[in-house]
């Protein structure tokens, strides 16, 4: 096989590609060709992210975390809530459990000039746990996932019955 030759490898839904005989592998999913040339903004590498506080509703407090990809970068497809969600402070993981709600299935496009967000909703029947860092794994339109732990810091407080809302356009 010539250097320039790829090859493709399905591991767990996601397909690995690179260029052959340089070890370089591209994570893929149906959001992201592996052939599209330039590195996917999806990836944790290439995109910065920030929690800040958000208008709050009757009986909730709300944070947005807002993503930006980072310059020279293709665009992706996600759709719906990030799942595996943890809160830290200070390095100390919280026990707090938060779940997804709003539609699942709506697809948003992520790259430079088209950044995202979506919202943390957090009940006010008490004052919660202090967090400064959020870790969640982004998903894709069809349920993937995009592999790596995303991480967002900014100061919040999370308690029983957060809730993680689909990520949307704008910031």
């Amino acid at each position: 096989m010539g250097k320039s030759s790829k090859f493709v490898m399905a591991v767990a839904g996601v397909a690995l590609a690179g260029i052959a005989g340089t070890g370089v592998a591209q994570a893929s999913t149906a959001a992201h060709p592996a052939d599209s040339g330039a590195p996917s903004s999806c990836r944790p590498a290439n995109l910065k992210t920030k929690i800040t506080p958000d208008t709050a509703s009757a009986g909730h407090r709300h944070y947005r975390v807002t993503l930006t990809a980072a310059p020279k970068t293709s665009a992706c497809q996600l759709a719906g809530s990030p799942r595996d969600v943890k809160f830290y402070n200070n390095g100390s993981l919280k026990g707090v459990t938060a779940k997804p709600y709003g539609s699942q299935s709506t697809k948003v496009t992520f790259g430079p000039g088209h950044p995202v967000h979506f919202d943390i909703q957090v009940p006010n029947a008490s004052k919660g746990t202090t967090a400064n860092r959020v870790v969640f794994t982004l998903r894709t339109p069809g349920g993937g996932i995009i592999p790596g732990d995303q991480e967002a810091d900014g100061k919040l407080s999370v308690d029983y019955g957060t809730q993680i809302g689909p990520v949307q356009p704008g910031v």
